[in-house]
């Protein structure tokens, strides 16, 4: 897929799943499993070791299906090495000029992580495709309402404060899409193997985001 390829089937797709899934026997498998459930957009922390080979593992084993991306990203070093192993997109949990641009070499989307109004706007200026509010728990959603009033061209997507339930608020909210980590992916089902529990959260929160879908 090119680049506005994947933007598009994240816009519709409309969740991305934050792993940082440390046993790499386990990756694969939790992958499948919120896939199983529709959440088939999934970024694989650099906190996780061995994330790089994990990425090109991941891209070569999974079905074409599976958005794979790199996530915590704090370097242009990292966002190319990543990129040059497969990863379909790039996010930051800061805004970074030289990440945007790295992306933007190599054409794949990225969402930097952004704060405040002017950290979001900067952040398009410098040609990001998606403002990753973060920590989006601290400002809620009314702060999205906000920003959208004056600037309704922005692309915002929440990480942090979004669970399995409230998904599809955020989404009427203003949000293209949202970020989630641990409401998904449940370390207590990880640690257990019970897979059909995370198929089960993807199935609730693809719940809500279809209930706002019809809205």
């Amino acid at each position: 897929m090119n680049k506005k390829q994947i933007l598009d089937e994240i816009f519709k797709r409309k969740a991305v799943a934050v792993l940082r899934v440390k046993e790499e026997d386990k990756l694969k498998k939790v992958i499948q499993a919120i896939a199983a459930g529709g959440v088939s957009v999934a970024e694989i922390t650099m906190t996780v070791p061995n994330a790089i080979k994990l990425i090109e593992k991941m891209n070569n084993e999974l079905d074409e299906n599976i958005i794979i991306g790199v996530g915590s990203v704090l370097s242009k070093e990292v966002a190319e090495e990543a990129i040059k192993v497969g990863a379909k997109y790039v996010v930051s949990p800061i805004l970074k000029k030289e990440i945007i641009e790295t992306a933007l070499k190599y054409d794949v989307p990225v969402m930097p992580g952004c704060f405040t109004p002017t950290e979001i706007y900067s952040a398009f200026e410098m040609g990001a495709d998606i403002a990753k509010v973060f920590p989006a728990d601290v400002v809620g959603m009314q702060f999205f309402k906000s920003i959208l009033a004056p600037m309704p061209q922005l692309k915002l997507m929440p990480t942090g404060g979004v669970s399995l339930t409230n998904a599809g608020d955020w989404l009427k909210a203003g949000a293209c899409a949202v970020g989630i980590g641990s409401a998904l992916l449940d370390d207590k089902a990880i640690k257990e193997e019970n897979y059909l529990k995370l198929t089960e959260n993807a199935n609730t929160i693809m719940n809500s985001i279809n209930s706002a879908n019809k809205n």
